[in-house]
């Protein structure tokens, strides 16, 4: 046995005090763990985390090099100590699912990955989940009120149509209901007592996916509320903060059994006493991961200063709400003594990346050593950068060691193994797991699918990963998403009563859903009611039948079925609508026949220059760049509308198009609105074409009256291939020696004259657009086909969801977001909706936290004091950038990963949305506040817009709207 199985099967080892496991970087800790458990020397495993994002690297590297080892993983509440939120429900199934599997022992085997957040936190008794799991079968009896009795017990909530984990709806003889830990929700069919069908099907679309043999029931929350927990709660509530008031919304919420939000956040009070991961797993080894009691001992810190935040900006505040009363720290996580126990009574291994600290009383030597990083070549003029990676690769061959290309995705893998074929290395094996990689020739490179940030080497291998080649990239395994031309038809989007329009028989008004037995098989139909009472029944995979009538009115009259009125209204708007395009047609018939310039991208070259992008480009992503490269080199000028979500990736399509057309010989220019968002593509666009022999300039209000002559100068001469600007590249005296290539970003930001002057700049060269709330104008072209429409629709990878939340302005919630971000090193953005606003809103925020550096930002001030704040809040030097919504465009900054907006209700949908596009760039969860004057009553305008936010992050991201504030 070597010295790591001997120290980890030994029964006295906790008494040896930890072992260091040193020499093992990220990738080779998981390779040494699941050894452990795959050998046989531990029978469980807890391995405690930094943090989310390295808990699910750990998971896919335990996959790749131990397939045969089970993983549970335990994440974190995704909200802060004392929030005034609740957990997401998708987090709290996750963690209910990893909880009840250890209880009812179905788990053996395994390694259970968590985070420092999740093992300091108490989690409900063993005992809650006793007895509580409910096992359901395809012809299984069961009284259909039982099944509802276990659902409401258990945490579930009824709702009309079922999106997340812990919901259920009933439809007569049908429940749908999202079980814990499923990955897609289920439709029960009763006959009586008996299921008859069992099938899953897409929350997004709610179109069944196929059949189930079973289902498994669990909890779903980890406060359930019965007449012991209500009875428990209300005594030690009562106890611990004195006299409730009689507006008290949590004590009242919780007496009357119903859930309020963030009402987790007093656990202890349910039960009569909490545990913790460790009484889950008795008698498991315990590895501690990379950074992981470092970053515990600032969570320590954190729970101490949140907690006594609620008390002090409270009293600051003279705010005395029932909702700042919080629970001690040790009631709901655990202390420095009692971790220290916890850990004294198992076997400890905490990893080191390489050098183990000198204090360590055992070290054991993992064997993994640095691996190279390609910076130098990447910046290199003279240096091909994949011909550094193919020497390297044949001096690890010399030294007798295979080696492993390691990509972040299927897409990065293949265009990784197409530029290493291109440069020598002749045919790297794509592998599925380590097992494979072992098998093969000593000769071979072998390239896999996982997603680790910085490569190593050891014994008889080499690890290259795609970040040590290309540079810093995010990396998250893909999510799941619909495609975009189901969003607009999905039932989902509607609700009962909605005015709905179907293609052949006009406006009805959507009934629900419900199931038909036809010619002996159900089917799901939409009930759409019209005039008289009459019913049409949709079935759901014909639903792109069907569309969202235009207003809100409730009066309008229901059309007829059967009646010729529709047909009629239909042929009248269809003459009207043909009389308005005519002109736009001809317009765009002219355009079709000019001959454009033809720009085909230059082989070899462009290749090379679109793997200097530093993330696998998405499905939707990849299809915009073909169409764009597709219509530069037809020989006809291009007029393509790119629209997709704010930081989706459009600006990569506009920087493979400049190269082509850069490489052609022809001048590119890029129009945008505003000063910062000219900034920000300049300097992109300089990064991106560094060491190429192309030059960029910009011109906006931030260049100088002297440099600006130069510019024009030069780009009038052909000296400047591309050029950045704001509406001053319109001007009359700006003139392109040979442009080929016109880039509109954020199309709808600009007024009539200046589009007058793009649409002279339009006659002979190629145009590329690209938005994310394109004007209506714009968008009818696409979709009618006389513009070309590419949708970018999926999220980049790593790009986590934006939680957004909907609330009363609160100096507590504000003080703590403010504070959140800047503890994991990152920066704020906070929007008010005018200059006015904005001393104000400092003042408050140097009374909140006068700890953090805040610096202002409008459009009136000077070109280069702008420049200046912008530049220095870009390197970090201040924490918050306290603005207008001059940042709603284009600007990305990946350090600020939280916003706060001042008074939202005076913001309009798009700018809303824009803004919100400014945070979520990095591997950090993002949060968006929109804070509302206390007490004020929403405009039902107000509301529709947020309404609306609401829908589109059901799509993809989080969304609490905290109505019982408003």
């Amino acid at each position: 046995m070597t010295g790591l199985d001997q120290f980890f099967a030994a029964e006295t080892a906790a008494a040896q005090g930890r072992l260091v496991i040193s020499a093992a970087p990220e990738g080779h800790d998981a390779f040494v763990l699941g050894g452990l458990v795959a050998r046989g020397v531990v029978r469980a495993l807890l391995h405690v985390c930094a943090d989310d994002g390295r808990m699910a690297r750990t998971r896919a590297a335990l996959a790749f090099f131990h397939p045969e080892v089970e993983v549970l993983t335990l994440p974190a509440w995704d909200c802060l100590p004392y929030d005034r939120v609740s957990p997401n429900p998708d987090i709290v199934s996750r963690r209910i699912d990893a909880l009840t599997r250890l209880v009812d022992g179905t788990a053996r085997g395994l390694v259970v990955l968590t985070t420092v957040n999740a093992a300091t936190q108490r989690v409900p008794p063993r005992k809650l989940f006793a007895g509580r799991v409910l096992k359901l079968a395809l012809g299984a009896r069961l009284p259909f009120d039982r099944l509802v009795s276990f659902l409401s017990r258990n945490g579930y909530q009824r709702t009309d149509t079922v999106r997340e984990a812990g919901e259920f709806a009933i439809r007569g003889g049908i429940a749908d209901l999202f079980p814990s830990g499923a990955a897609l929700p289920v439709r029960l069919d009763f006959f009586g007592d008996t299921i008859e069908g069992l099938r899953a099907f897409d929350p997004l679309t709610q179109r069944t996916t196929g059949p189930a043999d079973a289902v498994t029931l669990r909890p779903v929350n980890e406060v359930l509320l019965d007449d012991e927990s209500i009875r428990r709660f209300r005594t030690r509530y009562r106890e611990q903060f004195g006299t409730v008031a009689n507006d008290d919304p949590l004590y009242e919420s919780v007496s009357a059994g119903r859930r309020y939000v963030g009402m987790e956040h007093w656990l202890p009070l349910y039960y009569e006493s909490l545990e913790t991961i460790f009484d889950y797993l008795p008698g498991a080894a315990v590895t501690l991961g990379h950074e992981a009691e470092a970053v515990r001992k600032d969570r320590l810190e954190q729970i101490a200063d949140f907690h006594a935040a609620r008390h002090d900006v409270a009293k600051a505040a003279r705010i005395s709400a029932p909702i700042y009363r919080a629970v001690e720290p040790k009631q709901l996580y655990l202390d420095e003594a009692e971790w220290e126990a916890m850990l004294a009574l198992r076997r400890v291994g905490e990893f080191q990346r390489f050098a183990a600290h000198d204090a360590a009383p055992a070290i054991y030597d993992a064997g993994a050593r640095p691996g190279r990083d390609f910076t130098e070549a990447r910046a290199s003029q003279s240096v091909n950068l994949f011909d550094a990676v193919r020497d390297h690769v044949l001096a690890e061959r010399d030294e007798g060691r295979r080696v492993l290309v390691a990509a972040y995705s299927a897409g990065s893998a293949d265009r990784l193994k197409s530029l290493l074929r291109d440069h020598g290395i002749v045919n790297p094996q794509v592998i599925d797991h380590w097992s494979d990689f072992a098998s093969i020739a000593l000769g071979d490179v072998g390239l896999a699918v996982l997603a680790l940030e910085h490569g190593y080497r050891f014994a008889d291998a080499c690890l290259i990963t795609e970040q040590d080649i290309l540079g810093d990239r995010l990396a998250r395994p893909p999510r799941r998403r619909a495609n975009y031309q189901d969003f607009v038809a999905e039932v989902a989007a509607l609700n009962a009563g909605d005015l709905v329009v179907h293609a052949d028989h006009g406006i009805g008004r959507y009934d629900g859903l419900v199931t038909l037995d036809v010619a002996g098989a159900p089917h799901d139909c939409l009930r759409v009611v019209y005039a008289g009472d009459d019913k049409l029944f949709v079935p759901v995979e014909n639903i792109e039948v069907l569309s969202r009538y235009g207003s809100e009115d409730a009066d309008v009259p229901l059309d007829r079925l059967g009646s010729l009125a529709w047909q009629s209204r239909k042929s009248r708007v269809k003459k009207r609508i043909k009389d308005i395009a005519a002109e736009l047609i001809q317009v765009a018939a002219e355009r079709q026949l000019r001959e454009g310039e033809p720009m085909p991208a230059p082989e070899g070259m462009y290749e090379e220059f679109a793997a200097r992008f530093p993330y696998p480009e998405t499905e939707d992503q990849d299809r915009a760049i073909g169409d764009t490269v597709g219509d530069l080199s037809s020989g006809r000028p291009m007029d393509r509308l790119i629209c997709g979500d704010v930081g989706f990736g459009k600006t990569e399509v506009a920087l493979r198009a400049a190269f082509i057309a850069v490489m052609a010989g022809t001048q590119v220019a890029v129009v945008v609105p505003t000063t910062l968002l000219a900034r920000q593509h300049f300097r992109t666009f300089t990064e991106r074409f560094s060491g190429l022999p192309v030059r960029v300039e910009q011109l906006s209000r931030l260049v100088t009256g002297k440099r600006a002559t130069e510019v024009k100068r030069d780009l009038a001469d052909g000296k400047i291939d591309i050029i950045v600007g704001t509406h001053a590249l319109l001007a009359k005296n700006v003139a392109f020696r040979h442009l080929g290539l016109l880039v509109v970003d954020e199309e709808q930001h600009f007024g009539v004259a200046q589009k007058e002057r793009l649409k002279q700049l339009r006659a002979n060269v190629h145009v590329l657009t690209l938005t994310a709330t394109p004007i209506p104008r714009t968008l009818q072209q696409a979709l009618s086909g006389v513009r070309e429409m590419s949708v970018i629709a999926t999220p980049p990878v790593d790009r986590l969801a934006v939680r957004t939340y909907v609330l009363p302005y609160d100096p507590i919630v504000v003080r703590e977001a403010v504070q959140r971000e800047i503890h994991r090193g990152g920066q704020c953005f906070y929007v008010v909706p005018r200059i006015a606003d904005l001393d104000e809103v400092r003042e408050q925020l140097a009374e909140l936290v006068p700890e953090v550096k805040v610096v202002m930002a409008h459009g009136k001030m000077a070109g280069t004091e702008l420049e200046r704040v912008m530049a220095a809040f870009d390197e970090h030097a201040y924490d918050v950038l306290l603005s207008t919504n001059i940042i709603e465009s284009g600007l990305d900054i990946p350090s600020a990963n939280t916003l706060i907006v001042h008074r939202a209700d005076m913001f309009g949908l798009a700018q809303l949305y824009q803004l919100r596009g400014r945070i979520g760039r990095a591997k950090l969860r993002a949060y968006a506040y929109l804070t509302l004057p206390a007490g004020k009553m929403l405009t039902e305008t107000a509301q529709r817009r947020l309404e609306v936010m609401q829908t589109l992050d059901q799509l993809g991201a989080g969304f609490t709207l905290a109505s019982h504030d408003l």
